[in-house]
């Protein structure tokens, strides 16, 4: 697959690299997102979901992220354009749902799993794509994942939820890269990176995925 000429590295190993692919495959090929869908990213101002939100609009969707805290709200908000953002740290989710979802919910772009996944679940409109693509918010439970006990309301909806990985879908990159790049090129999407300078901080840059510091894909500097 190749990259558009000129493309730093960072910008190679973000919309260009495994995670732009991830979004696009997700959101497009899994979740078959549509003009007129109301579109729910989770993880949204992280690597991925920050892609799958701008995605989404600009296939026609309305789209609401869940993130954590005021700032990243905010950057949803205001720098990604999203119709509405919900801060998971200081609301209540599944209120939030309601309120910014109110006819259902008909694609949902999971990267957390757990209690929001479940409040998803509740919500979901008739016909719903959920697109199951990381479930961090239990990757460092010693007790194992929380239950998820809405699922039969898939059944009640006729929707469908469906895991996937970007490596089973790789014959699509070239068209995805093409895709992204002319989007980028157009000013449609914002490629969010956050750099930590230094090897020895890698460790550093690795907690701060799951303590949620980081905004979109997170790269450590090594040397110019």
């Amino acid at each position: 697959m190749a990259i558009p000429a000129g493309v730093d590295a960072p910008t190679a190993m973000s919309l260009f690299g495994i995670t732009g692919l991830t979004a696009y495959i997700g959101l497009i090929d899994v979740a078959e997102v549509k003009a007129g869908d109301t579109v729910v990213v989770s993880g949204a101002a992280g690597a991925v979901g920050s892609v799958v939100c701008q995605i989404a609009k600009i296939k026609g969707a309305r789209v609401v992220g869940i993130a954590g805290g005021p700032r990243k709200c905010d950057m949803l908000r205001n720098e990604l354009n999203v119709d509405d953002a919900i801060d998971y740290k200081n609301e209540d989710v599944d209120a939030r749902l309601g309120e910014t979802c109110p006819e259902g919910i008909d694609v949902y772009f999971d990267n957390v799993g757990g209690e929001i996944l479940d409040a998803v679940l509740g919500r979901v409109a008739v016909g719903a794509r959920i697109a199951l693509c990381g479930s961090i918010s239990g990757y460092s439970e010693s007790q194992g994942l929380v239950p998820v006990r809405n699922v039969f309301n898939l059944t009640l909806q006729r929707g469908t939820m469906r895991g996937f990985l970007v490596f089973d879908r790789l014959d699509r990159a070239e068209q995805a890269i093409a895709d992204l790049a002319t989007w980028a090129a157009e000013g449609k999407i914002k490629n969010q990176i956050d750099i930590v300078e230094g090897l020895e901080n890698a460790p550093s840059a690795l907690r701060r995925l799951f303590t949620g510091e980081n905004i979109g894909k997170q790269l450590v500097k090594i040397a110019d």
